[in-house]
């Protein structure tokens, strides 16, 4: 049997199918099948989004079981030509997985071993059902998987009643197996008091997203898949935001130094997630223009990909050094004794009214330059009002525990709607330079290439007509944003007064 879907239930430690099979009683076991013993790796990706759907992905080699949160069990064939959910064959368990993070690596969270024996049940010596009883070890601990055969809910229920502690669900497989493993948060979540120090929630912040940088650190040196750097340069970025932003908070010199410090982290970087968008975008590249000007495509990613391969090289190594361990080492340190921060004249302001304070000025400076947006209006001043839209986002979202959470969302709406046009606007054109500067170093290499370049030019041809179309679209998002209704959730959330923006 490929496939096969139906129901399951956990039950704490081993389950002695034989002693059950000798049991006298009402239900009864009949072994039909000699122990299997193979290993097993409780699988996730690394923010781990299945345990926190409270589902569980088990392979055993030649199945995958995925474990649902409603207690319902699907299989199929575990051969898999690669670590995503695209490289899966077939079945029900890749088509469960449709939503899951497309471009996140299949990852081991844990590994041991799996016993699988099968049984007969029967109840006053009939037959009810047949059921499979999956028992996976490992140092830390062990749990057993009952899995009746699809459609046979008697058997399922009689074997639940009957077991002692059975009913536990998917959390018990991590609880149990990986006991020690770290739940991983992008966005990490700060506990912050309306009447905190300003310099308490700028130091809290940064030694969070300090800690999900590092956190990233061995994934991008192993390569697993592209999401562990864009991690990791979101995380510094938002540090680098806490620094530029909460103005005052640390005195002015440290500021400097300290905003130097994470941009030298970020400036390593930068290539190699140029070269990761690049390559993301192949696909779409392909479909935007004819089958006739695919060959120079396949050559301009070829050369990518030989580029890719040496930035990430030289970004392992220098991630494995001595010296980044000790200039991270020292930083997080210093974040986590702040008492060497030097304070700048607004670090004991309360963290609520300061919040208002940035999130009104920079909001009304936002809405400024997007007044000022028309169609004549120099492509640079739509790129001015992204990064200032950006800004805004960060603070609202380092301050969102301090407010209502549904007025925040409906402030940050419309926010997000603009940030999505301006961002497409914005990769339209970082992209249109990007393939021009690539024509321009392979002319510097001595390798010029008619049929890349043609290529090139119909690639920059198309992205252009679409940055105009999204230009549309952006001054559509701007009359949105700037709306009496988006105004009067700002004033009411940041500044009480009704006054005119």
């Amino acid at each position: 049997m490929d496939t096969s879907s139906g129901r399951f239930f956990v039950v704490p430690g081993a389950v002695d199918v034989a002693r059950l099979a000798r049991k006298t009683g009402k239900v009864r076991l009949k072994l039909i099948s000699s122990s299997e013993i193979r290993d097993f790796a409780l699988l996730d990706c690394f923010d781990q989004s299945l345990r926190r759907s409270g589902r569980g992905l088990l392979d055993t080699g030649d199945r995958l079981y995925l474990l649902g949160a409603d207690g319902t069990v699907s299989d199929q064939s575990g051969l898999r030509s690669g670590r995503f959910v695209t490289d899966l064959p077939a079945g029900p368990v890749r088509v469960a997985l449709a939503r899951f993070p497309p471009l996140r690596a299949l990852l081991e969270m844990c590994r041991g071993r799996a016993e699988m024996r099968r049984a007969v049940v029967t109840e006053k010596q009939r037959e009810v059902g047949q059921a499979g009883f999956l028992t996976l070890k490992t140092g830390s601990g062990e749990v057993t998987l009952v899995i009746p055969d699809p459609g046979q809910d008697k058997a399922h229920n009689l074997l639940k009643t009957q077991m002692t502690g059975a009913g536990a669900d998917v959390s018990t497989l991590f609880s149990t197996l990986a006991p020690d493993l770290a739940v991983y948060r992008a966005k990490p979540k700060i506990r912050m008091r309306p009447a905190e120090p300003a310099i308490e929630v700028a130091n809290d912040l940064i030694r969070a997203h300090l800690q999900v940088a590092r956190q990233n650190e061995a994934g991008i040196i192993a390569d697993h898949d592209t999401e562990f750097l864009h991690d990791y340069r979101v995380a510094l970025r938002k540090v680098r935001s806490v620094l530029s932003l909460f103005k005052g908070v640390y005195a002015d010199e440290l500021t400097v130094a300290l905003k130097q410090e994470f941009a030298d982290l970020m400036t390593a970087t930068g290539r190699l997630r140029d070269l990761d968008v690049y390559l993301l975008e192949r696909p779409r590249y392909f479909d935007l223009l004819p089958g006739s000007l695919h060959g120079g495509l396949e050559a301009m990613f070829t050369q990518f990909e030989r580029d890719r391969a040496a930035e990430h090289r030289k970004l392992a190594k220098r991630l494995r050094s001595a010296g980044y361990a000790a200039s991270v080492s020292d930083l997080e340190a210093l974040f986590d004794s702040p008492n060497g921060l030097k304070p700048g004249p607004r670090a004991q302001l309360a963290a609520s009214d300061y919040a208002c304070r940035l999130i009104w000025k920079r909001y009304r400076k936002v809405c400024r330059i997007a007044r000022a947006i028309d169609a004549r209006t120099p492509d640079e001043e739509v790129h001015a009002l992204r990064l200032q839209c950006k800004k805004l986002r960060y603070l609202m979202e380092f301050f969102d525990p301090l407010f209502d959470t549904r007025s925040f969302r409906k402030g940050l709406k419309p926010l997000k709607k603009l940030q999505e046009n301006l961002g497409l606007f914005n990769d339209y054109s970082v992209q249109q330079e990007a393939l021009l500067a690539f024509l321009g170093t392979g002319k510097r290499r001595g390798e010029p290439d008619a049929e890349i370049a043609l290529a090139v030019g119909g690639l920059i041809t198309v992205l252009s007509r679409r940055q105009r179309a999204e230009r549309g679209r952006v001054e559509r998002s701007i009359a949105k944003f700037d709306s009496d209704r988006t105004r009067r959730v700002f004033r009411t959330l940041f500044h009480q007064p009704l006054e005119r923006v």
